[in-house]
C-alpha cells in the first residue's frame, strides 16, 4: 500500500472532530512593509526590550557582553555542581561561563511523573508544533506551524519517520509549569517556556542576549555552546535585538562554506533529567535532543550578570 493511501486510511479512521496533524499549515501572510516603517518597527521593538530590561539600550548591552566575553577565561568543559542558593548561584554567574546545577530539577513534581502522563492527563491540551525544516528556516517569518492537541502531536511523532521530527518548541504550557518550582536566581524573569519532543529535534545554533536558566525534566539533550565574542566567526545574522542566528552546525561543521568557524570555540555539554544548565546571556548554543525530552527554560528580563551591575547600562529609574 502506498504511503498517501496509508495515510488517507489512517485519517478515515480518526474521529471528524480531529483534523490531521500530518498537513502542513498555509504560509502566513506576510505583512509588507516600506523600509522605512520597518526600521521604525524594529527601533520601536528595542525600545520596549530595553525598557522591559531595565536596560540604556539592547545594543549597548550586546556590545558590552562581547567585550566582556572576550576577558572570560577559556573553558574545555561544563562543570557540574551541587545545590545553589540564590546569593551563591549570582556569585558564580558574574564569571560570564555556563555550568549545570544537579539534582535540582528532580526535585520537581513535574520530574516524578511518566511521559504516559501527558496522554493520560493532557491529551486534551492546545499545542503548536515546529513542521518541516525548521531548521534552516529557524528563525524565519513564515516557518511552518501547525496547531494540535497534545495526544495528536505524540500520535504523530511515534509514527513519524522524518529525520527531523515536528517539535513543540518555546511553548507556555501552564499546566505543566504547576509542578515546577523554579529558583528565584533572577530578580526579573520571563514566563516558563517548554521543549517537547522525540530523539532527533534540534534547536539549531543561535543566542539569546539574556540569561538563561534550562531544565532538563525528562530525557537527555546535546547542548553545543560558544563563547559570545566568538560571534565574529559563527556568520551571524540578527532575528530580533535580543535573538540572532548561526547557520553553521556544529554537530557537521562545513569548514569549506563557513572557514571561519574553525575558529570558533566549541563545548559539548550532555544535559541529563534532574539537571539545570545556566547559559549565560550572549553564549550560542545548539541543541538536540538524544532520547524522547521535555524541557523547560526561564529567561531574565534585567541586566545579565556578566555585566555585574554596569551603572553605564542600567536605565534611570524615576522617582516620586
Amino acid at each position: 500500500m502506498s504511503r498517501a493511501k496509508n495515510s488517507a486510511v489512517r485519517n478515515q479512521e480518526l474521529p471528524q472532530a480531529r483534523v490531521s496533524p500530518r498537513l502542513l499549515p498555509p504560509v502566513p501572510a506576510l505583512i509588507s512593509m516600506s523600509p522605512e516603517d520597518a526600521v521604525a518597527e524594529k527601533q520601536r521593538r528595542e525600545r520596549k526590550d530595553a525598557l522591559v530590561r531595565g536596560v540604556t539600550s539592547i545594543q549597548e548591552v550586546r556590545e558590552a557582553i562581547r567585550r566582556v566575553g572576550r576577558d572570560i577565561p577559556a573553558i574545555s568543559a561544563v562543570p557540574r555542581i551541587g545545590m545553589l542558593d540564590a546569593a551563591a548561584f549570582r556569585t558564580r554567574a558574574v564569571k560570564g561561563l555556563p555550568f549545570v546545577i544537579t539534582g535540582l530539577v528532580s526535585r520537581w513534581p513535574l520530574s516524578a511523573l511518566t511521559p504516559q502522563t501527558l496522554r493520560d492527563r493532557f491529551s486534551n491540551l492546545r499545542v503548536r508544533a515546529r513542521v518541516g525544516d525548521y531548521v534552516n528556516k529557524a528563525f524565519a517569518p513564515d516557518r511552518a506551524m501547525q496547531d494540535m492537541s497534545m495526544l495528536e502531536y505524540l500520535d504523530l511523532v511515534s509514527t513519524d519517520t522524518q529525520d527531523l521530527p515536528p517539535y513543540l518548541g518555546n511553548l507556555e504550557l501552564r499546566e505543566l509549569n504547576r509542578m515546577c518550582y523554579w529558583p528565584r536566581y533572577f530578580g526579573k524573569m520571563g514566563p516558563p517556556r517548554f521543549w517537547l519532543g522525540p530523539l532527533g529535534t534540534v534547536t539549531p545554533l543561535h543566542c539569546d542576549y539574556d540569561d538563561n536558566i534550562f531544565a532538563q525534566i525528562w530525557g537527555t539533550k546535546r547542548i553545543f555552546l560558544s563563547p559570545p565574542h566568538h560571534d565574529e566567526f559563527l556568520y551571524t545574522s540578527e532575528a530580533n535585538a535580543v535573538l540572532f542566528g548561526s547557520p553553521f552546525n556544529p554537530e557537521a561543521p562545513d569548514f569549506e562554506k563557513f572557514p571561519l568557524a574553525r575558529q570558533a570555540s566549541m563545548i559539548e555539554c550532555i544535559v541529563n533529567p534532574g539537571e539545570l544548565l545556566y547559559v549565560p546571556a550572549g553564549w550560542y548554543h545548539h541543541v538536540r535532543s538524544l532520547t524522547f525530552s521535555l524541557s523547560a527554560n526561564r529567561w531574565a528580563r534585567a541586566l545579565p550578570f556578566a555585566l555585574n551591575g554596569d551603572p553605564s547600562l542600567q536605565r534611570m529609574r524615576l522617582s516620586g
